[in-house]
C-alpha cells in the first residue's frame, strides 16, 4: 500500500511467530522503519500467508488486520510506527485462514468478518478504532474484500460477498443491509467483487466445484432498487482471482490461466485465450494494458481490447500470489520474498 513517498508492507516470520509492519521509502526502498508483533500459529491453506491480508492507509494511519485462532486484531499505526489503537474482533475460525482486507469508508476501517465461528461485519472509527457499526452474519468463511458501489443520485453501498449470503449491499454510515441476492451456488467465496455503473460482478467456485461469475444489475430507480441476476458465466472463471472491468470489458482471468474478455453487459465473448502459467494475483488495468502476475514469476501483458493480443512476458526473480499496486507512474510487486519496483 503505497501512500505519498511511504509503502508499507506486512510480512510474517513463522519461525518466530511475528507479523511485522514494514514503511519503506517509496524512491529506493530504504526502510523507514519496521514493527514487530507477536501472532500465533494456525491452520491454514497451503497456499495462503500468515499476513495474507492487505493494509489500507490514509492521510493519519495505516491500518493492519491479523488473525490468531482467539484473536482477530485490528491495528493503527502513525506514519511514524507508533500504535494509534487496536481493537480485537474475537475469534476467528476458518480452515484456510484469514484473506479478506480492511478498507476505508465514510471515516470508518471496514472490517470484514464472515467467518466459520461468530460472522460479522465491523465498522471502527478510523481515528479511535471505536466501533461505529457492527451487523451480525450468518455465514461460513469467506476469503473475498468488500468494495464500493457508487449509485447515481452521489450515494455509495459496501457490496459484500459471501456462498451464504450471495451478494450484499450495505450502507456504509448505518451498517444496515441494504438488500441481499442469494445467488451462489458454490461452497467457497474466495475473489472479491467488481461494481460498474449498476452492475455488480461476484463469483464462487471450490474444491470439486464449478467456479462461478454471476452478474447482477439494479432495477428501478435510486429509491425502490431491486437487484436481479443478469447473467452467469460457469466454464474456465477465475476462483481466486477478482474479475476486472475496463471500458465495459469485463476480464476474467482463471487460476489456470484461461482468460476470457466479454462485454460487460451481456456476458458474450470478445475474446477467450489459454496462458502459460497459474496465477492467484487478480489482473490490473493501467492504460490500455492488462497485466497479470503468475505464480511461476511471469508478468503477462495483454492488450485491453475487443481482439486479443499478448504484448509481452516479463520474468521475476520469483514467483507472486499478490496483485500489484500502482501509484506515482510504478508498479509494485509483492513476490514470495522481494518487493519489486517498476517505473520512472
Amino acid at each position: 500500500m503505497v501512500w505519498g513517498d511511504k509503502v508499507f508492507v506486512t510480512s510474517c516470520d513463522e519461525a518466530e511467530n511475528l507479523q511485522i509492519v514494514w514503511c519503506l521509502d517509496a524512491h529506493n526502498g530504504a526502510t523507514l522503519w519496521s514493527r514487530e508483533f507477536p501472532c500465533a500459529e494456525y491452520q491454514k491453506h497451503e497456499f495462503n500467508s500468515f499476513a495474507s491480508s492487505t493494509p489500507t492507509v490514509d492521510a493519519q494511519h495505516v491500518y493492519i488486520s491479523w488473525i490468531a485462532p482467539e484473536e482477530y486484531t485490528v491495528l493503527a499505526l502513525d506514519h511514524s510506527g507508533a500504535e494509534a489503537w487496536r481493537v480485537s474482533l474475537g475469534a476467528y475460525r476458518a480452515s484456510h485462514g484469514l484473506a479478506g482486507s480492511p478498507i476505508l469508508c465514510a471515516g470508518h476501517v471496514i472490517v470484514p468478518n464472515d467467518q466459520d465461528g461468530e460472522s460479522s461485519v465491523a465498522a471502527l472509527d478510523r481515528m479511535t478504532g471505536q466501533e461505529r457499526w457492527k451487523l451480525p452474519r450468518q455465514s461460513g468463511a469467506t476469503y473475498a474484500t468488500p468494495c464500493l458501489s457508487f449509485l447515481s443520485d452521489g450515494r455509495s453501498e459496501l457490496i459484500f460477498t459471501s456462498q451464504a449470503h450471495g451478494i450484499t449491499a450495505v450502507d456504509p454510515t448505518s451498517g444496515k443491509s441494504n438488500w441481499e441476492l442469494d445467488v451462489f451456488t458454490s461452497d467457497v467465496v474466495a475473489s472479491s467483487p467488481a461494481t460498474m455503473d449498476d452492475l455488480i460482478v461476484g463469483g464462487c467456485g471450490g474444491i470439486g466445484a464449478r467456479e462461478e461469475i454471476v452478474v447482477i444489475q439494479y432495477d428501478g430507480s435510486d429509491s425502490e432498487r431491486k437487484p436481479s441476476e443478469r447473467y452467469r458465466l460457469d466454464k474456465a472463471m477465475p476462483f481466486v482471482p477478482t474479475p476486472l472491468i475496463y471500458k465495459g470489458m469485463l476480464i476474467l482471468w482463471s487460476d489456470q490461466g484461461v482468460v476470457t474478455c466479454a462485454d460487460v453487459t451481456n456476458g458474450e465473448f470478445h475474446w477467450r485465450e489459454r496462458l502459460r502459467g497459474s496465477f492467484y494475483a487478480s489482473p490490473i488495468c493501467i492504460g490500455d494494458r492488462i497485466y497479470g502476475c503468475s505464480t511461476e514469476g511471469d508478468v503477462v501483458v495483454l492488450a485491453a481490447k475487443h481482439e486479443f493480443e499478448e504484448l509481452a512476458r516479463n520474468p521475476l526473480p520469483e514467483g507472486t500470489h499478490s496483485t500489484p499496486a500502482v501509484a506515482n507512474g510504478r508498479m509494485y510487486i509483492r513476490t514470495f520474498s522481494r518487493l519489486l519496483v517498476i517505473g520512472g
